[in-house]
């Protein structure tokens, strides 16, 4: 009897000695490239749907049946997944990259995160190779064309001309139909200031359903931008840069009459008009002369206005790095952009400095610092506003109707509607007429700190401040509406 009760225990415990063979424990701790532990890792066997996550502490212990040939996978939003084999190892330490392309994998809204599957058609992105591919002044007129629900127009030729952002068709006659900017968690008034080359992506809000945490605010819809920032492990620097021409397209379409034809023209309005005596000849003559006109070079202004070869050119340094508590980015920007129209050129300069700073694995503070520096000069093609206002004339208006040739008394127009005031001044007068240089100045600074109090419970404090100043400086000839019609200059 006992040496069947001997036999019997051998046999259990040989039995327990052979599943425990058999199950390969496997612990280690993963750690992002700053040396920190991440959290909520999962950690599971490649095909299978064994898995554990890791700890507070980055660690994590799993047990494997059968180890052998089988992989480990390590997986977390916002990092590459990293396939590590087993073999024969009893512990796997592992360090995952951050993934530069995180974003398209989920959307940040307000205080949530949201898979981009579950937002359907509401949300449209745009990444940073799409930004820095275009050579654009502005973020705004980067996006054009580049997102489905998404209008983005420009109301002129100016180089600094504003640019409008209509989601979803949004749009009233007495209210302002832009949208929400949110530049890094901070609502900004306008993203014209901030280059393409310093983003890393963006998002634009179109549903009621991701736009709800904004409120009212987000009605017209809420665009997201998330500037670069450090890397993780490594010290960079990097340049970015262009340089092109621009002109007039389809120059060739625009037919311009010559002087022969437009004296003809004229006389035979003016016959129509019963206004011979007073409207031709006062101008150009009388009709037996108007051979005279035959073979004489007419001026062609648009050309002369708008016939320029713009350049633009665009110079980016940033240099970013990494300590185990701390990741910052620091970069310096300028933008150059001379326009096909005479007299008018745009100059932009920007600095950047983002930071982020983790003493210890429950705190974290956030800070962003921006400065711009625009210099406009110019009045734009066609800055009409109402009648009566302090505007211009509209450039690109007169340089198409105004006569090919000069005609006598005809530099101040008499009317006294604005938008058809300067009709009879020479374009290039009228250009000059209208000089204009504007100083815009802007600095934003936002910081954040964040206490991780326990797992899935965060305390997070923003603040912001944003100074704006911008100084206009404008000249009116003797040509423009305002001269024309204000009473100190009406006797002189």
């Amino acid at each position: 009897m006992k040496n069947l009760t001997y036999k019997i225990s051998l046999l259990v415990v040989g039995l327990f000695a052979t599943l425990s063979l058999s199950a390969q424990e496997i612990s280690g701790v993963v750690k992002d490239s700053g040396g920190q532990p991440l959290v909520g890792v999962s950690v599971f066997v490649d095909g299978t749907t064994l898995g554990v996550s890791t700890d507070a502490d980055g660690r994590y212990v799993i047990d494997i049946p059968d180890a052998k040939g089988k992989t480990l996978v390590f997986s977390c939003i916002g990092m590459r997944t990293q396939h590590v084999e087993i073999g024969n190892s009893t512990r796997i330490d592992t360090v995952l990259e951050e993934d530069a392309n995180f974003l398209e994998e989920t959307v940040v809204i307000g205080y949530a995160t949201v898979k981009r599957k579950d937002l359907m058609g509401s949300v449209s992105s745009v990444d940073s190779k799409t930004l820095t591919a275009v050579p654009v002044t502005t973020v705004s007129e980067a996006l054009s064309g580049r997102m489905a629900g998404v209008q983005v127009t420009a109301t002129e030729g100016d180089p600094d001309a504003e640019i409008k952002i209509r989601v979803r068709g949004s749009g009233s006659i007495t209210q302002d139909s832009s949208p929400l900017y949110i530049v890094d968690g901070f609502p900004v008034e306008s993203i014209s200031d901030i280059p393409a080359s310093d983003i890393q992506s963006i998002d634009v809000l179109k549903d009621a359903f991701s736009t709800a945490i904004y409120g009212s605010r987000g009605a017209n819809g809420v665009v997201l931008i998330t500037t670069k920032g450090g890397t993780s492990g490594k010290f960079s620097v990097s340049y970015n840069g262009y340089w092109g021409q621009k002109w007039m397209a389809n120059r060739d379409a625009i037919q311009v009459e010559d002087p022969y034809d437009f004296v003809r023209n004229q006389y035979e309005l003016s016959m129509v008009r019963g206004t011979y005596e007073d409207d031709y000849m006062d101008y150009f003559g009388v009709y037996e002369d108007m051979d005279l006109y035959k073979g004489i070079q007419g001026n062609d202004w648009i050309q002369q206005v708008f016939g320029n070869t713009g350049t633009n050119m665009s110079h980016n340094v940033s240099v970013s790095g990494s300590t185990e508590k701390v990741r910052w980015t620091a970069s310096y920007s300028h933008v150059g952009d001379n326009a096909i129209m005479t007299g008018s050129t745009y100059k932009r300069d920007n600095l950047n400095f983002k930071a982020n700073f983790k003493p210890i694995k429950e705190l974290e503070f956030d800070v962003n610092a921006r400065y711009s520096h625009t210099t406009i000069m110019g009045s734009g093609s066609n800055s009409m506003n109402d009648a009566g206002s302090t505007s211009g004339n509209g450039r690109l208006k007169h340089s198409v109707q105004y006569a090919p040739i000069p005609i006598a008394g005809g530099a101040i127009s008499g009317s006294d509607l604005e938008e058809d005031y300067g009709d009879n001044a020479p374009p290039l007068l009228s250009v000059a007429d209208n000089d204009n240089k504007r100083v815009r100045r802007n600095w934003t600074v936002n910081g954040a700190v964040t206490w991780h109090i326990i797992k899935n419970l965060n305390l997070r404090v923003e603040a912001g401040l944003e100074d704006y100043t911008q100084e206009n400086n404008r000249f009116y000839g003797l040509t423009t509406y305002y001269v024309g019609n204000t009473a100190q200059y009406q006797d002189h």
